[in-house]
């Protein structure tokens, strides 16, 4: 398989254009919320994981961290760790609190390293979809190598879960992929003889929509569920901080507003992804601003706080795979 710009398709700048589909979501809802939790601790670049540099993104630490070449940096690990021993306990508290349920975008090395992490989202009725097997670049691998690691993060999910992932997302920044990618994990569901429900390595709309099936049959779609990066707490390792967890709440009560007007007033109702990170999100200061924000959500009627799996069979249902 050659890594070039076919894999990936053309592109489509237009889109559903001036009039967007209405989704009919469940129960009349004028939005759909998606919540989808990273959990990757464990699974970032250090000499632990025989790795030659350690990890500089996504940390308190913030950009321009200049990484240690072949020696640990103890203290970025140690935030990392923050997220896996005590962020994503508080954050699944919350979400079990407010009766919401959320996507794992689960890394499976880091799945493997804390077992009680995927028991509990198993338990609580959470949804595993993939993150990959390390969060790390992915982009330079050789086909071969990404393959292997495709497999061995569907293992890891299936004895975490009871099951493999219905959905794939591999990121930007420390976790990219390459063009590649969606090719190649299409292709290896295929062999294993699992289902690729859906795509998410998009952040082009705020709807579904649907594309071919890589490599698959002419007959066969694959469905793209966008994520996002601005409605997103990943924003607090950049140069672009929610300073407060004030700041935080009211970027995602703004985008709220302004979908659930058009789901209300314009009768275009959408999705919502909301970003989370348990070493980010999950400090207590950081996590006051998404608990505000669940509570404002589910004071408004018509409102389904939705795993990406639901969003995807309730998508097909009513919008099936059209052959162009």
């Amino acid at each position: 398989m050659q890594s070039n710009s076919e894999d990936y398709g053309p592109r489509d700048l237009v889109g559903y254009g001036f009039n967007p589909p209405n989704p009919e979501w469940p129960g009349g809802a004028k939005i759909a919320i998606s919540l989808v939790l990273n959990y990757e601790e464990g699974s970032e670049h250090t000499l632990v994981n025989g790795d030659e540099v350690s990890e500089t993104l996504a940390s308190e630490l913030g950009p321009g961290v200049t990484p240690h070449v072949k020696q640990r940096d103890v203290n970025m690990e140690s935030l990392y760790e923050y997220g896996s021993r005590a962020g994503v306990w508080r954050i699944l508290r919350l979400f079990q609190e407010k009766s919401v349920k959320c996507t794992a975008y689960a890394v499976g090395q880091a799945l493997e390293m804390n077992p009680e992490v995927g028991q509990l989202l198993g338990e609580h009725g959470h949804e595993f979809a993939s993150h990959g097997w390390r969060w790390i670049d992915r982009s330079n691998w050789t086909v071969e190598e990404e393959e292997e690691n495709v497999r061995k993060t569907i293992r890891a999910i299936e004895k975490a879960s009871g099951g493999p992932p219905k959905g794939w997302y591999y990121g930007m920044v420390g976790s990219k992929a390459s063009p590649r990618s969606r090719a190649l994990v299409a292709k290896v569901f295929r062999e294993e003889g699992i289902p690729l429900e859906y795509w998410c390595d998009s952040y082009s709309d705020d709807l579904p929509y649907w594309i071919p099936m890589p490599g698959g049959q002419k007959t066969e779609g694959l469905l793209v569920i966008p994520y996002t990066l601005d409605t997103n707490d990943y924003k607090n390792a950049t140069y672009q901080p929610f300073t407060t967890s004030a700041d935080f709440y009211t970027y995602l009560k703004d985008a709220f507003d302004e979908l659930y007007r058009e789901g209300t007033e314009g009768g275009s109702p959408k999705m919502l992804s909301i970003g989370l990170h348990c070493r980010i999100v999950g400090r207590p200061a950081r996590i006051a601003g998404l608990r505000k924000f669940i509570e404002y959500a589910q004071s408004k009627e018509g409102v389904w706080f939705a795993r990406r799996d639901e969003i995807a069979q309730h998508w097909k249902g009513k919008f099936p795979y059209i052959p162009k």
